[in-house]
């Protein structure tokens, strides 16, 4: 399956040679089909475009708005010409104002020659995470097409959650299972509220069982998109032929990290200490993470150029490993200087 393409891609899906199918942009969603009927029309009448402000100043306004451009733009329809997805989307405004511009300038030039319709230079903006750009797709095509969040993850999540969905069997002994959210739905029994949350790891789908207590312990962890980590029962599922997890216990990649971790390395050198207020500073970072109880212990490594040595901070500095944490001491300290121990 070839990506959206806005130079390349019909309103339908389309055989391209043998084996690969082109996506069509009438599948993307919020896209329409009088808007993708304008942008083709134009491009087999005048050529391929250059970009997104090429695309607004030469397609009819009636059928291209704001909702349009940034469906094509989240669906990836515009990475031949440029893959700055966050880029792109920034821009859609401008872009447009640029268009009407030029459309009421009619092509006039200026005193000194120059064009009448504005600049065309895409706004500056920081890369989308892979996370942000999956998700904005999934909400364009209704899926993750160029990728799996899951990827992301699995180097870390793998030290405690070893078995992949593909290679679950039947067990009496709780096993670890790690993945994506991709559906969740409730129905009620006799013993309250269940939810069937479907979890994809990228290898399979497995349906995971949560029964009301857990789920109602659980309900801030239990989102679409969401990684959880699941400890539960894996049994054999008469009606599908597969297997259907019942689980007993749901964190997220913070209470995962939390739980399983052994420490918290930080390694600090004899300039990062000579820092103003470095002792402060790293206190600063740390407190509004710790915990009184069940965190995660942190370690010092020092060195300087005649010594070094590796301290373990007291048990008042127990710290939840949440993301934002782990962020700001890579920000403070050296890349590399900061690392989860399993």
């Amino acid at each position: 399956m070839l990506a959206p393409d806005i130079n390349l891609s019909g309103y339908r899906f389309e055989p391209v040679g043998k084996s690969d199918i082109r996506y069509g942009l009438g599948a993307i969603k919020g896209s329409g089909e009088a808007a993708i009927g304008a942008i083709v029309d134009e491009r087999e009448a005048n050529g391929p475009y250059k970009g997104l402000f090429d695309l607004t100043r030469r397609v009819d306004k009636r059928y291209l708005n704001r909702r349009v451009l940034e469906a094509l733009v989240k669906a990836g329809a515009f990475d031949a010409l440029n893959d700055h997805r966050a880029s792109l989307m920034a821009s859609v405004g401008a872009a447009l104002e640029t268009a009407d511009r030029a459309a009421r300038s009619g092509g006039q030039v200026g005193l000194f020659g120059e064009a009448l319709d504005g600049g065309e230079d895409l706004i500056d903006v920081p890369v989308w995470p892979e996370q942000e750009k999956l998700l904005q797709e999934k909400s364009a095509l209704g899926y993750f097409f160029s990728g799996h969040p899951f990827t992301s993850y699995l180097a870390e999540v793998s030290s405690f959650a070893k078995r992949q969905l593909d290679s679950l069997e039947p067990s009496r002994d709780p096993v670890m299972l790690a993945g994506i959210a991709v559906s969740l739905r409730t129905q009620m029994t006799r013993r309250g509220k269940m939810l069937i949350l479907l979890l994809d790891d990228a290898t399979a789908q497995v349906e995971v069982v949560i029964f009301n207590e857990l789920y109602e312990q659980s309900r801030h962890l239990l989102k679409d998109d969401a990684l959880l980590i699941i400890e539960g029962k894996v049994n054999r599922d008469d009606y599908s032929g597969g297997v259907r997890v019942t689980a007993e216990r749901i964190d997220d990649l913070t209470g995962a990290r939390t739980r399983f971790a052994q420490g918290l390395r930080l390694a600090c050198d004899g300039q990062c200490h000579a820092q103003p207020h470095g002792g402060r500073k790293l206190a600063e970072l740390l407190t509004p993470y710790r915990l009184e109880e069940g965190g995660c212990p942190v370690w010092i490594e020092y060195h300087n150029l005649s010594a070094r040595c590796r301290v373990r901070l007291g048990d008042d500095w127990r710290v939840r490993l949440d993301d934002r944490l782990l962020e700001s001491l890579d920000n403070w300290l050296k890349p590399g200087a900061v690392s989860v121990m399993y």
